[in-house]
């Protein structure tokens, strides 16, 4: 019962906090003349960060080395584990424009904010959506703006760390531009997929891991690249859970896995 009006309650104020915000953002996207609506984007995510302080059950804790210059754009990955990870990182202080499922854009006001912001529509069952999301994608990096991808392609159930799909590791080296990852944890129950109510209280923590440079790379290393990253990500995730990088991935990642200095010899032998 309490945690039934601890979340209409979490909900109410988010309700709030989305009209309030409607009427800035259309106001900021008026006088925005930026080629990506950089102001705006920053402003949707703002909301996002919002969004995460009116519940008092998440404890959040963000690590790590911010970018300098936030118009040096880099591809961004991070591991999903639920809905509760897009307010999340949004409170990191940069703007990126974040490539979604296009259902998301059909949604009422968050379909809104999502194409206000400029963000990026994919349909996951469409190959030649998945190349126009690459051109778009592309021309947002040329304009000094990073890009954010889920390359899990959806949510973790269990927390598990699931393969990553090739796209942004692809679009990374085609632009020769850095991969930054992020690594999350503690949201699988925060907002549980399914349902409306909020999880019991949870600790969540957000990485900002090291960047990985891509000059000189070719397409051939798009494998040696993703399995990197993951090596990162799965680390940060074992680190924190204590327990051995094996026990945070899923399905076969967990036999197969090498190691990040594994990872970084092959891409180094290919490039």
């Amino acid at each position: 019962m309490l945690n039934t009006l601890r979340s209409a309650w979490i909900w109410f104020s988010i309700a709030l906090l989305v009209l309030l915000w409607m009427p800035v953002m259309a106001v900021t996207r008026l006088f925005d003349r930026d080629p990506v609506h950089y102001a705006t984007g920053r402003m949707f995510r703002r909301l996002g960060a919002a969004m995460t302080r009116v519940n008092p059950a998440w404890k959040i804790r963000i690590e790590g080395t911010y970018p300098a210059d936030p118009r040096n754009p880099y591809v961004v990955v991070s591991n999903h584990q639920s809905n509760a990870d897009i307010p999340l990182v949004s409170r990191l202080p940069w703007e990126m424009k974040w490539v979604g499922k296009a259902e998301l854009f059909r949604l009422p006001l968050v379909g809104w904010f999502m194409r206000v912001s400029d963000d990026i529509p994919v349909d996951r069952d469409s190959q030649r959506s998945r190349a126009t999301v690459l051109i778009r994608a592309m021309e947002v990096l040329r304009q000094h703006c990073s890009v954010m991808f889920f390359p899990e392609g959806t949510r973790s159930r269990d927390g598990l760390l699931l393969p990553f799909n090739d796209g942004a590791f692809r679009l990374a080296i085609k632009a020769q531009v850095p991969i930054l990852p992020l690594a999350l944890d503690g949201t699988t129950d925060a907002l549980p997929k399914g349902g409306w109510r909020f999880g019991p209280p949870s600790d969540i923590r957000l990485a900002v891991l090291e960047p990985i440079p891509t000059e000189g790379l070719t397409v051939a290393d798009v494998p040696a690249l993703r399995d990197r990253v993951v090596a990162l990500i799965a680390e940060q995730l074992a680190a924190w859970r204590g327990v051995p990088v094996a026990a945070v991935l899923a399905g076969s990642d967990a036999g197969s896995m090498p190691t990040v200095s594994a990872a970084s010899s092959d891409a180094a032998r290919r490039g």
